[in-house]
């Protein structure tokens, strides 16, 4: 219990990734992930960064060649991590969510 709360207060002291960094990182997003599948699929995840890691590990594993992955998961992270809001529905044409 401890543990969990020392990390909790020392996650805010975790410095963000450098905008490089993060420009690298949607870089290699569009050249490893658009070559199986549309970004929507990445793009609507909310995923921890340990989660995002062991996506990036199965895809590796899949035969993705990840060129950069630091920077991909730092912009992943960055972007779809578990902290930010879920994205907002897709509609169609009547203005009814999509499934």
């Amino acid at each position: 219990m401890k543990t969990l709360v020392l990390a909790a207060l020392l996650a805010p002291l975790v410095p963000a990734a450098d905008q490089a960094t993060l420009d690298r990182g949607r870089q290699e997003e569009t050249r490893a992930c658009v070559a199986c599948h549309s970004l929507r699929i990445v793009h609507i995840q909310r995923l921890s960064r340990a989660t995002w890691g062991r996506e990036l590990d199965k895809m590796t594993g899949w035969g993705s060649k990840i060129g950069d992955r630091d920077a991909l998961l730092e912009y992943l992270v960055a972007n779809f991590g578990d902290d930010k809001a879920p994205p907002a529905p897709v509609l169609s044409q009547d203005g009814t969510a999509k499934k």
